[in-house]
């Protein structure tokens, strides 16, 4: 079968609202190169080995999609583009934006990225293993069972470390946890492996719910349920944890509900957040919630906050 790839040039800021778009457009999948996962990843050790020459900072990304080769498809590229552009509106910024299309074939794209996706730990004892690996746990850690799929979130983006490791310190056996815009479900999954009682996991995107879904059933767990939601509107009763790892207009927009849902004392974990928008988040959450952590990682940030 032919595949179309757009492959856009952007900015770090701009990755996970554009990965949106091209899901929501009908993307078969999406893959994205970030120069700095390499640079981070030979910095941990994660890896055996990493190319000296391809090791670079940068804040431009690649996102390349893929979509099935029909007439209809052409059509879909002017789509892509007023909505990229669009973002401008929300105060994101698309960097030295560039557009490109080429025709490729099933294996240029479908499984030969998964030679990069390899087993990694994020803080003391939370391991993300990509399902078709092997690993044998050591004493105390937490196996996450891991196939992205199509959808964001394999832990190895910034964001996705920092919520995990405010997950590790801060969860306590029994707590309901929401977790809003919950991509392949891996923050639901470590919120549940590390001791909550019931999870929710919630996003608007159908094909995150379809992975995350096919994600809990991998880790065979039975206290997670995913459904659809835009935000938190189809959530009832009161978690003691919300964790979202969206984008920093989103999070600003749901603070306030966000509070209401939340239980006495209840923490907020919130990520996606660019550093340019740090205080403008910051200020929104001030008014219903007391900081009392922020993280930064690389041009990411995340905070961790208790409400008022």
């Amino acid at each position: 079968m032919k595949w179309l790839e757009v492959k856009i040039t952007t900015s770090v800021e701009a990755e996970e609202a554009i990965t949106n778009i091209m899901h929501e457009v009908g993307a078969g999948g999406v893959v994205i190169e970030d120069p700095n996962d390499l640079k981070m990843l030979n910095d941990s050790n994660e890896w055996d080995y990493v190319d000296p020459d391809m090791i670079v900072d940068s804040d431009k990304i690649v996102i390349s999609a893929y979509f099935p080769l029909t007439p209809s498809t052409i059509d879909k590229l002017s789509i892509i583009k007023d909505r990229i552009m669009g973002l401008k509106e929300y105060n994101l910024d698309i960097g030295d934006f560039t557009f490109e299309t080429t025709e490729v074939d099933d294996e240029d794209w479908a499984n030969s990225w998964k030679k990069y996706y390899k087993t990694f730990k994020i803080g003391k004892r939370v391991v993300i293993k990509p399902s078709w690996e092997d690993y044998n746990p050591e004493e105390n850690e937490i196996v996450v069972e891991l196939d992205p799929g199509m959808a964001f979130g394999t832990g190895s983006h910034e964001t996705t470390k920092m919520c995990i490791e405010f997950l590790e310190d801060n969860i306590k056996s029994g707590d309901t946890v929401f977790d809003v815009g919950c991509g392949t479900g891996i923050l639901s999954i470590v919120s549940s492996k590390l001791g909550a009682k019931k999870v929710f996991a919630v996003d608007v995107d159908e094909v995150a719910l379809k992975v995350a879904s096919l994600n809990v059933k991998l880790n065979k767990l039975d206290n997670i349920e995913v459904l659809k939601s835009d935000l938190l509107k189809e959530l009832n009763g009161e978690a003691d944890l919300i964790v979202a790892n969206i984008i920093a207009d989103i999070i600003i927009k749901a603070t306030f509900d966000i509070h209401e849902k939340l239980k006495e004392n209840g923490l907020f974990i919130s990520s996606g957040i660019i550093k340019d928008r740090k205080d403008d988040v910051l200020n929104a959450i001030s008014e219903y919630f007391d900081v009392i952590e922020v993280k930064e990682d690389g041009e990411w940030v995340a905070i961790l906050s208790r409400k008022k």
